[in-house]
């Protein structure tokens, strides 16, 4: 029997971590698919406070684990398959052993979507990224492209073109899922260009170590074309991490967690954290405030139902 579970080990649910393990509840922090969260696949960090010179991805979030476990946290390897949020204690299936818990908190993040391409995945972090706030500061005076036809790839173009000589809007069809007035408002830029009815099909260069340009196929024609890019982003949505919890507490359509007011879900003892519930901001830092509020909200819960 645990008081407080963790789902997830990125900046929300090490912060979490921190906080419950401060408070004497000795959390158990369960890693999941994806260890450490997004910033395990960025690299240099440079708007997270209090390191002037900027900091390694991997190497934050393994330092605010490292500060969890200095508090007494416990860490568990492996992914939550299935739970059982009906009853308390809850239970919880990781990777076939049952857990039970007072109180968990979910912080297991959304996963970016992908082209799938290998050469994107050994690039990720080093040219390619689904993060436009994050890293497009690195692309000054650079060319950049941005696949995806929803509302978040205008923004995200739009935003680039503060930093970019260029954006490339790559999208698969001619029409686009997005908004009018943001579609108008990407056309009237001046430094984006549309690349219609085409595809990525390759990533340049692996063997550099970098993003040197890609690959385009036009859908209708066939026809093949290179393009140089130096930074490469993709917005075509994330695939929030609540598949275990589906049923069980109020989700909306895309499986985002609907908050319910501060961290509480729909589900009372149940708290979120992160990207699981924030479609907006995205960031480390709000993801490590969520993780606070949430550790704060478990232990009054824990508090008012021992009283």
């Amino acid at each position: 029997m645990r008081n407080v579970v963790v789902v997830g080990s990125g900046c929300a649910g090490n912060t979490a971590a921190i906080y419950a393990a401060r408070a004497n509840l000795t959390p158990l922090v369960i890693s999941g698919n994806e260890p450490g969260g997004q910033l395990s696949l960025t690299t240099a960090v440079e708007n997270f406070p209090g390191f002037p010179e900027g900091i390694q991805g991997p190497t934050l979030v393994e330092n605010i684990k490292q500060q969890a476990l200095n508090f007494g946290a416990e860490y568990l390897s492996g992914a939550v398959l299935e739970a059982d949020l009906s009853k308390r204690p809850f239970r919880l299936n990781v990777e076939g052993e049952w857990i039970e818990a007072k109180a968990l908190i979910i912080a297991s993040g959304a996963s970016a979507r992908w082209l799938g391409l290998e050469s994107e995945k050994k690039l990720i972090g080093h040219g390619v990224s689904s993060c436009a706030t994050c890293d497009g500061f690195f692309y000054r005076g650079k060319k950049i492209m941005v696949v995806g036809g929803g509302d978040s790839a205008m923004e995200e173009a739009n935003f680039l073109t503060h930093f970019g000589s260029e954006v490339a809007v790559v999208h698969r069809r001619e029409q686009f899922r997005a908004s009018h007035i943001m579609v108008e408002r990407a056309k009237q830029n001046p430094k984006i260009k549309f690349l219609l009815n085409t595809v990525v099909e390759e990533v340049f260069d692996v063997e550099k170590g970098y993003v040197t340009g890609v690959r385009l196929r036009n859908v209708r024609t066939g026809e093949i074309t290179n393009r140089e890019v130096d930074g490469f982003f993709l917005a075509i949505g994330h695939i929030p991490n609540t598949a275990p919890y589906r049923g069980q507490i109020e989700l909306d359509a895309e499986g985002y967690i609907v908050s319910k007011g501060g961290a509480r879900t729909s589900v009372e003892g149940v708290f979120h954290a992160g990207d699981v519930q924030d479609r907006v901001y995205r960031q480390a830092i709000t993801a490590a405030a969520a993780g606070c509020s949430a550790a704060i909200e478990a232990e009054r819960y824990l508090q008012s139902v021992q009283a």
